[in-house]
């Protein structure tokens, strides 16, 4: 009953591996089986979060790499290829907001063009460029998965994170463009899908929900106030809808943007 949701024998790429959510999917990934290899800028948190990994006997390597460098993209994908000779599974889990780009206690008119394009670039191009070029991988094995996160910023208005909103938005597009466009030329065995996180305490949004003292923030109580499950998520509760797009239990599922949020966006807040 468990086997069509195990990872056996594939091999996975998480960027942003190393981060709050992308280090709980790739140590996910790795216990269903997969062998991870985690993809950043940052050797240090790759090789630890790596490490910790393989002390659970899991399989788990690095790859260091900037996902909006193309050239760095693609020597990391070929180092991959050498060691492993195939790629089944991507999942693009870097991202977040840059806080130049926030517009909390000012006017949207008053951020810095450059600090969108910022925030535009890390979460779009970010998934769109490791896309290409490890789904180009897949289209020659005529299998493969790739995993994008989107957010609930994609699907609501919510104050202050405009380029994010924007960029989130776009990927959920991508995400249904790239899944028409992989099965009609590659066949039923390449798919695309995005999971769309609820609202998780991370790196980047830490000092927005919680504050010093560790009591949540007025943000983030009026975030609990419009979930109806009546809490923010914990990391490991984005594993399973991950893993389960992965696997051969989501065969026929492609071009899908799964909501991971406690019920968040189907409530009226009444």
């Amino acid at each position: 009953m468990t086997a069509p949701f195990a990872l056996v024998g594939r091999v996975a790429v998480v960027t942003g591996g190393y981060g709050v959510l992308g280090g709980a999917i790739a140590a996910g990934l790795a216990r269903a089986g997969a062998a991870v290899a985690i993809l950043g800028r940052r050797r240090e948190a790759a090789e630890a979060k790596a490490a910790a990994i393989r002390r659970e006997g899991g399989d788990a390597s690095v790859l260091i790499a900037d996902v909006l460098d193309e050239g760095q993209l693609e020597g990391a994908r070929d180092r991959l290829l050498e060691a492993r000779g195939r790629v089944d599974i991507l999942v693009n889990a870097a991202g977040g907001n840059v806080a130049r780009a926030r517009s909390d206690n000012r006017p949207a008119f008053d951020v810095p063009l450059d600090a969108l394009d910022e925030v535009l670039r890390l979460n779009l191009h970010g998934t769109l460029i490791p896309s290409f070029l490890f789904g180009a991988v897949m289209g020659r094995q005529a299998s493969g998965s790739i995993v994008n996160i989107s957010s609930m910023a994609a699907r609501r208005a919510l104050s202050g994170v405009l380029g994010y909103s924007i960029a989130k938005a776009g990927i959920d597009t991508f995400t249904q463009w790239l899944a028409a466009e992989l099965a009609r030329r590659y066949g039923d065995k390449v798919r695309v899908n995005a999971v769309a996180p609820g609202f998780f305490v991370t790196e980047q949004n830490r000092s927005v929900l919680v504050n010093p003292d560790g009591s949540y923030t007025q943000r983030a109580r009026a975030i609990i106030a419009h979930t109806p499950m009546g809490r923010l998520g914990t990391p490991d509760e984005i594993v399973g809808a991950v893993q389960w797009l992965c696997s051969d239990a989501a065969s026929f599922v492609t071009g899908v943007v799964l909501p991971v949020d406690g019920g968040f966006s189907v409530s009226s807040g009444v």
